[in-house]
């Protein structure tokens, strides 16, 4: 299959073939099927998104023993390998940044 340019944003959980239709932060070159893979993650990812919601009017519930932020959590980082694995030079770079910047503070 024939991969094109995509314009990404993770924070809108947008994926565009056209540059200038909205803001974006990553390229990547893939496929049809890498691209509906990659809506499933955003859709997989909404839906955590969802649940976290109703979970923060409960303080009473400590972050790490909750389900739903467990899920939002796998859902971002497989959206961000995904990412980097179909991304430009530039867009894995961004991303090894970020995980450097994590990985010293010991969140990774």
């Amino acid at each position: 299959m024939e991969k094109k340019r995509y314009f990404i944003s993770v924070q809108a959980r947008t994926i565009m073939l056209n540059q200038g239709d909205a803001a974006y932060e990553l390229e990547i070159q893939a496929t049809d099927d890498e691209v509906d893979k990659l809506n499933e993650l955003f859709e997989s990812l909404e839906e955590f998104d969802q649940s976290t919601y109703f979970r923060a009017h409960y303080p009473g519930i400590p972050y790490h023993h909750d389900k739903a932020n467990d899920g939002y959590d796998y859902f971002l980082r497989e959206i961000y390998n995904t990412l980097y694995d179909l991304g430009t030079d530039e867009t894995r770079q961004h991303i090894s940044a970020i995980t450097d910047s994590l990985n010293s503070m010991g969140e990774i």
